[in-house]
Formats: structure tokens, sequence, C-alpha cells
């Protein structure tokens, strides 16, 4: 099997783009054509296999995150409700025709494909609210995407979640900033 081309880069451990570091991060250890470059014990000592990965992230008990979740028997119960449940936000999740019509309206729309276990998602929750309840004459909606992986990626160009897209006109602009306060949201539906 070949090693992953960000080994030599100082990467021992691939997690998700925007948690994970080199090591050490100064670059001095690498491993390059199959040999070691500089020391190699911050690679290589006791329990240092996911050094490097969900850096300065903590698990709910506070103990130091090692592992996504994703994968893990059982995950898909570490989150035990639902996101945007009775408020203004209009739930789509399971309705791939509805979700697509979005795509072909000419009233605006807004839609965020997300998954409830998400910290990014779950850290918009009351700001997506906040932009449902300020904008009642556009319909606000959400998407259950973790369950439905290859429909959103194909329909929605879903890389990651939260994934927000403003529909108008039959054109669908999505949302590239990681900045999700009601008011920016609010801004870009508006300038679109």
């Amino acid at each position: 099997m070949p090693h992953h081309p960000l080994h030599a880069k100082g990467y021992p451990s691939i997690g998700d783009a925007k948690d994970t570091i080199p090591i050490p991060e100064d670059g001095s250890t690498k491993f390059v054509d199959f040999k070691w470059e500089g020391d190699k014990v911050a690679w290589l000592d006791y329990a240092s296999e996911r050094k490097g990965r969900f850096v300065g992230l903590s698990n709910k008990d506070g103990s130091t995150k090692t592992e996504c979740g994703i994968h893990v028997e059982g995950a898909e119960k570490t989150f035990d409700r639902d996101l945007w449940e009775g408020d203004a936000v209009k739930s789509l999740s399971g309705d791939q025709a509805a979700a697509s019509a979005l795509k072909g309206a000419e009233a605006t729309s807004v839609l965020v494909v997300y998954a409830p276990w998400c910290q990014f998602c779950q850290g918009m929750e009351e700001e997506y609210s906040k932009l449902a309840a300020a904008m009642p004459d556009v319909t606000v909606a959400k998407y259950r995407g973790d369950e439905e992986r290859e429909f959103v990626k194909a329909e929605f160009e879903v890389e990651s979640f939260p994934t927000i897209a403003v529909f108008k006109d039959g054109k669908m602009t999505k949302y590239t900033s990681e900045v999700r306060d009601a008011e920016t949201l609010q801004a870009f539906v508006e300038s679109c």
C-alpha cells in the first residue's frame, strides 16, 4: 500500500483538514522516500499514532479527542436530538424531492445541509433560527445530509457540514464563509 503524500510533509496521521497539524510543527521530522529525516521519536513514541489530529479539541467528558467518532460503532447515538426542531426552520430531511425542488424554484430559499453531531452545525443552531425568524418571506430550510451523503454531494456539492446554499430564480449560490451569524447570513441571502 503506498504511503499518503502528506506523510512527507510531516503528518504522521491524517485527520480532518481543519484540526490536523504536522508533527513536529516545525517540520524537522519527515518520512520521505520511505526514510526518516530528523528525530522520529516525535512520530513513533508510545501512543503517538494519533498525534497531530484533532488538535485543541476535547470530547464531552473533557478527555482529549483522538477520533472523529463517525465510524465508531454507536456514533449515531452520540447526539440524541436533531437540530432546529420546532422553530421557523423548515425540515426537508428525508425528502429528496422537496430538497431538489429548491433548485428550480423562482422564490428565494436558503438550505443548510447538516449533521446533528457536527459541532459547527450545532454552533450555528441559534443563529440559523434567528435567520428564519428574520426572513419570513424566504423559505429557510434544513436537510440532514450525513445520512444521505451521495445525494447531497451530487445535488448540492456538499463536501463538509454545514453547507449553506441560497436558491433564487433557479440558481444555487453556495455560502463559503465560516461566519454564520444571522446578520451576515441575511446580508448574503439579500445579495444573491
